[in-house]
């Protein structure tokens, strides 16, 4: 019979050795899977950078092109209002050249007559020749001229209103 006892010492060392080796083959998994993982972790945030940007990008352009249009209806509205307060100017010039063809020549009516057709007149005269723009300077200017007198005025206005408009 031949001698196959094996010696403990050489046991031990092949069972290092293979722990070794077990050892350095889950050592290269985790470094691998760690690896994976990093790799999967910086695309998924440079995906979701991309994603983002291109949300921000899209979201950058819709709001200029409501901002565009918003300016386009504007511009419209502008431009309408213009022209109905350019035609009250001109009804008011034509209903001012009326009054004056059809009122009395003298006494107090006359003169009340072409008091009216005057400030008439001179309205359309003034909402023909200014614009929407010119009106609202015009306007915040005479309130930061008279401004008690203004507040008043609204008042006095709002009161009208209010009291046409409520319910008996």
């Amino acid at each position: 019979m031949a001698n196959t006892s094996t010696r403990p010492e050489d046991i031990k060392d092949k069972a290092r050795e293979m722990g070794a080796n077990a050892g350095q083959k889950v050592g290269d998994a985790a470094a691998k899977g760690v690896q994976r993982a990093q790799d999967t972790a910086s695309n998924v945030t440079q995906q979701a950078k991309d994603a983002a940007s291109n949300v921000a990008g899209q979201a950058q352009q819709y709001a200029s092109e409501v901002g565009h249009k918003a300016q386009e209806y504007a511009s419209v509205a502008k431009d309408k209002a213009d022209d109905a307060i350019s035609t009250v100017g001109d009804r008011m010039a034509t209903l001012a050249g009326t009054l004056r063809e059809s009122a009395p020549r003298e006494g107090y009516l006359g003169t009340a007559g072409r008091t009216v057709a005057d400030g008439l007149e001179s309205g359309g005269r003034y909402l023909q020749q200014h614009g929407m723009a010119d009106m609202t300077d015009d306007m915040a200017s005479l309130v930061r001229r008279y401004p008690l007198q203004s507040l008043l005025v609204g008042f006095g206005v709002g009161f009208l209103l209010s009291q046409a408009t409520s319910r008996r």
